[in-house]
Parts: C-alpha cells; sequence; structure tokens
C-alpha cells in the first residue's frame, strides 16, 4: 500500500487543507503517521496542539475531545526550554478511512509549527467508497 506525504509549515490559529478528493471517491486514506516540530526548538519553550479533522473547522482551539467523529488525529507537541527535550503525544485513529480533504489546525505558544503527515492509500471497492463518501457528507451537514 502506497504511502503519499504532505508537509507544512502551520502558524498559530491556522488551519491547513490536505486536497485528497477525487472525482470518483476510490481511493481512501488513513492516517500512517502525524509528527510535529517547531520551527526554532533550541530558542524556545512552546507548547502546540495539532489536530486532524476529515471537515473544515469554524474555529481553531487547543481542546482534544474524541468524542466528536470528526477528529481523526491530535498531537500535542512541548520542548523544555534548554533541555532539548522533546515530548509529544500523538493519537491517531487508524480505524477511520476517508477519501475527501482533511483540515489541520494549530494552537501554538511559540506562533509557527511544522508538520509531516503519512497516509496509507487504500484502494476502495463501490461499497467502501459510498460507506466513506456518505460518512464525510453527513459530518459536513450535522
Amino acid at each position: 500500500m502506497p504511502i503519499k506525504t504532505f508537509r507544512g509549515l502551520i502558524a498559530d490559529g491556522a488551519q491547513d487543507i490536505v486536497v485528497l478528493h477525487t472525482n470518483n471517491g476510490s481511493t481512501g486514506y488513513r492516517i500512517h503517521r502525524l509528527q510535529v516540530v517547531t520551527t526554532n526548538p533550541v530558542a524556545s519553550s512552546p507548547e502546540a496542539v495539532i489536530k486532524v479533522y476529515n471537515i473544515s473547522q469554524a474555529s481553531v482551539d487547543n481542546l482534544i475531545d474524541f468524542s466528536d467523529n470528526t477528529l481523526i488525529a491530535s498531537a500535542f507537541y512541548e520542548n523544555h526550554g534548554n533541555s532539548y527535550d522533546f515530548g509529544g503525544n500523538i493519537i491517531i485513529a487508524d480505524n477511520v478511512t476517508f477519501n475527501q480533504d482533511i483540515y489541520i489546525t494549530c494552537t501554538s505558544t511559540d506562533g509557527n509549527m511544522n508538520y509531516h503527515l503519512e497516509l496509507e492509500q487504500i484502494k476502495l471497492d463501490l461499497g467502501e467508497n459510498t460507506v466513506a463518501t456518505l460518512k464525510d457528507i453527513r459530518n459536513t451537514t450535522s
């Protein structure tokens, strides 16, 4: 199964879109890996929350709530200043298959954060395609 890689720099309070939709929806994805790091890890003591959703968010915050079925991954990043002790907690809902765009949000005490996202690409049959698309439509309209 091929892996697609996306990386970017996201500002505090911002939302990035990862464009994945296709005309027929026959390609699905699962998050394989999510990594985050600040732009200047040695000069600061940042804390950040990066979240991945399967729908666009009206606002960006640092609250992690896995009862929200549109939240498919989150990462908490912290650096303890001059000790260079990088800490992080990354949670991925690996059983979630999606075939539409996903959205990455960031709240950070240090401004910008880098992210690296690896998605496992999956060929969907017609039934799986329909289920993934209907889930995305339901989440968008609920």
